[in-house]
């Protein structure tokens, strides 16, 4: 299991992503989930990957392979943003057919994988989609602006919480990390090095603000601290049930 989550905010986009791919009790292994494509003043683009990681990495690989061969389609070839998530659909479709019906009946094969895309292309706005196994894609809404794949349930209280499309980018970056750290702690499948990266609207740039975080990284370690204490303190705060008690027959 994995948990990525991308956010569109004023500023721009901000993505997160976890590294860890599996964890028992003899062996953790991690993989970046983060990929990144950039030609300086032209677009930028940012793939995040949960699900099967062989089919992922198929898809980061054929990505990859049509720029080196100038395929007929590639990401630099795209107009808009939402091109770029109709191919990345294609790859992803094609990729699952290859082991549709290698698996015995109830073997729990699954080659599914999911994808966020965001960025920009020169002339249109940031966009964000999240990619489906099936091929479709959606976008992000006003009321939810923000995406989110892989272990998705412990992290999306804060951001229900706290994002809006005016939310400043390190609030929202500093919101991703604690909807990071809460499916942390309540999932061992999700686990550090943690990746954050913020894309400026309109930069055009090679991405500025990227930091990954190992476990015991010194500000990851502040972080769930004060808020495990912040969370107590409010919570010592809430209205006494005393109240109840002493209004009932």
């Amino acid at each position: 299991m994995t948990y990525c989550l991308a956010i569109a905010v004023e500023d721009g986009l901000v993505f997160c992503s976890d590294s860890r791919t599996n964890a028992g009790p003899d062996r953790v292994s991690t993989y970046s989930k983060m990929h990144r494509f950039s030609v300086a003043y032209d677009r930028s683009l940012v793939l995040l990957s949960a699900g099967n990681l062989a089919t992922s990495q198929a898809v980061v690989a054929q990505i990859q392979r049509d720029l080196e061969e100038d395929a007929e389609f590639n990401i630099l070839k795209a107009r808009y943003v939402a091109d770029v998530a109709d191919y990345v659909g294609e790859l992803n479709v094609r990729e699952q057919q290859k082991y549709s019906g290698n698996s015995a009946p109830g073997a729990g094969f699954n080659a599914a994988a999911t994808f966020i895309l965001g960025g920009q292309i020169k002339g249109h706005p940031p966009a964000l989609y999240l990619v489906y196994p099936e091929g479709n894609h959606i976008t992000v809404s006003e009321i939810y602006p923000y995406l989110q794949i892989g272990e998705t349930k412990y992290g999306k209280p804060i951001l229900d919480r706290i994002i809006r499309p005016d939310t400043p980018h390190e609030t929202a970056m500093r919101c991703a990390l604690v909807s990071m750290d809460s499916t942390t702690r309540s999932n061992a499948t999700v686990g550090p090095p943690l990746e954050c990266l913020f894309y400026r609207r309109d930069s055009l740039k090679p991405f500025e603000r990227y930091f990954s975080l190992e476990e015991h990284h010194p500000y990851l370690a502040e972080l769930r601290q004060s808020w495990d204490d912040n969370i107590r303190d409010a919570f010592n705060r809430l209205p006494s049930l005393e109240t109840v008690f002493s209004d009932a027959p």
